[in-house]
């Protein structure tokens, strides 16, 4: 069983099955308040000292809103929705007194809920949930595997911001307990690393700022270097979890893959794939002439709750991550999280059930903009 922020438990096996159906949601229903209700007067963030994590700025370049309606964020989410909620445990070394807060993102103010647990270590750790109905009131049953894929971009989106302040190298629980919270985010104040960090590319906060999902259609091939690139980041950032490829259009229609070690990709399945593509994202037809589709398949029909929610919080996790490549090779991309009967094992003639479609990132060239500008 999960539960949401609103403790309402639900069935996610079944929930993924009935998902990845053909069903059609109903109408839209309300979708509540944009924020959760936390209790407590609202607290500004105060500004952090030498040494200090600064908390007000990780939050600003991850989860904050930068528009009145509070759809636009840095962290994507499904329908401009955005139903995670962020609790953050504060401990030593940070701008905010050690204690509990909830974040409110639209009006960038926390609400302090209480002391921090003993052995609350240095830094902040953002306990991330979902008010389920905020997707529920578009999507309908189709909501919890989005529900995951959110949680796992809004996890990568505090990771990244992290490492563009300079502070301690973070950690992204992505495999902890069922129920609430489904997914964790550490990060210690700067200077507080033990070991050597892992290699990497440390974005800069104008970068994390300017990112956006871009608006379809996104035509044109990208090149094979970005492409692998990009491929090469989402395959690091998963895990393990799940696999990863990307279909591309003419000459060579096809599936490509990283090939062993990473320097090249290598085609493993010909075919246009685009058109199946768009029918199986909700009937999205501009994918079948974006210039690349990447893709995060496995997740069997069988995977217990579990391995649902690993595979879902790594695959938005990793898109995130891989979206941000996409932008430094001047690709234009957006994320792709709605997939009904794309089993892609299946469909390259493997057994059924075994490889479906767990998350996706469209890539092009030229977006729309400058499309409506030529």
């Amino acid at each position: 069983m999960e539960h949401t922020s609103e403790q309402h438990p639900v069935d996610l096996v079944a929930a993924l099955a009935r998902a990845r159906s053909p069903e059609h949601p109903g109408t839209d229903t309300p979708a509540g308040p944009a924020v959760r209700a936390w209790p407590g007067p609202p607290r500004t963030i105060p500004g952090a000292a030498p040494g200090e994590l600064d908390v007000e700025a990780v939050l600003r370049l991850s989860l904050a809103a930068s528009d009145g309606s509070g759809r636009l964020r840095p962290a994507p989410s499904a329908g401009a929705l955005h139903p995670v909620d962020a609790e953050l445990v504060v401990g030593a070394g940070c701008s905010l007194p050690p204690g509990r807060y909830g974040y409110d993102p639209l009006r960038h103010r926390v609400h302090r809920l209480g002391r921090c647990p003993d052995g609350t270590p240095p830094g902040v750790t953002a306990e991330l949930s979902v008010t389920a109905r905020r997707t529920a009131s578009h999507y309908g049953h189709r909501a919890w595997p989005l529900l995951l894929l959110d949680t796992g971009h809004a996890a990568a989106a505090l990771l990244l911001a992290a490492r563009a302040l300079g502070a301690g190298e973070p950690e992204a629980r992505l495999d902890g307990p069922a129920g609430s919270p489904l997914a964790a985010v550490h990060i210690p104040p700067p200077g507080t690393d033990t070991g050597p960090r892992p290699p990497r590319d440390t974005p800069t906060p104008a970068e994390l700022l300017a990112r956006r999902s871009d608006p379809p259609p996104l035509p044109g091939t990208p090149p094979p270097d970005a492409l692998r690139a990009v491929l090469t980041a989402a395959a690091g950032a998963g895990a393990g979890e799940l696999r990863w490829c990307a279909a591309v259009g003419p000459p060579h229609p096809g599936l490509v893959e990283p090939a062993a070690g990473g320097t090249a990709l290598r085609r493993y399945a010909a075919g246009e794939a685009r058109p199946t593509l768009a029918a199986w994202a909700a009937g999205q037809a501009w994918i079948a002439d974006a210039g690349a589709v990447l893709l995060a398949h496995g997740c069997p029909a069988d995977a217990d709750a579990p391995h649902i929610r690993r595979a879902h919080l790594r695959a938005g996790f990793a898109v995130h991550l891989a979206h941000l490549t996409a932008r430094r090779h001047g690709l234009a991309a957006r994320p792709v999280g709605s997939w009904q009967q794309a089993d892609l094992g299946a469909a390259l003639g493997a057994a059924p059930g075994r490889d479906w479609i767990v998350h996706g990132l469209a890539l092009g060239t030229r977006h729309a903009d400058e499309e409506n500008s030529t």
